[in-house]
């Protein structure tokens, strides 16, 4: 918690920097998307695929205001692989037609559908395969 000292936007920076180090994602392919949602701050966290050149939905989280959903983020960052399953998902964009291949943590096979179509017209998209990966 914040004591009445701390500026939150300075704080609100050093979560976001814990959350790339944890991820071990460089600054340009991470993307802290925040917007209002029914009186409280909805957090999109976002990746970009440097390869590939496309943007796909991390996790969303709802909080009180900014700071309130950065630390839910924090949290889920630091525990998604216990409580996620991993998965492969291919597919092609109507434009591109290569085959890619891209790996989602989700809760079951929609919520990983989800991630892939975030933010995108899912009739630009071409799923060939979702595959459930195997936990070591």
């Amino acid at each position: 918690m914040m004591d009445s000292g701390t500026d939150v936007h300075v704080e609100i920076a050093r979560i976001q920097r814990e959350i790339k180090q944890h991820l071990g994602l460089k600054s340009n392919n991470l993307v802290f998307e925040f917007q209002k949602h029914e009186g409280k701050v909805k957090l999109d966290l976002i990746t970009i695929n440097p390869r590939h050149n496309q943007s796909f939905l991390f996790h969303s989280e709802l909080g009180y205001d900014k700071l309130d959903a950065l630390n839910r983020m924090w949290d889920y960052v630091q525990s998604y692989k216990d409580k996620e399953s991993s998965y492969t998902i291919q597919w092609t964009t109507k434009t591109d037609r290569e085959l890619h291949t891209s790996y989602f943590r989700a809760k079951n096979v929609l919520d990983a559908l989800d991630k892939l179509y975030f933010g995108r017209d899912m009739n630009q998209i071409t799923v060939f395969s979702v595959v459930l990966n195997p936990t070591a």
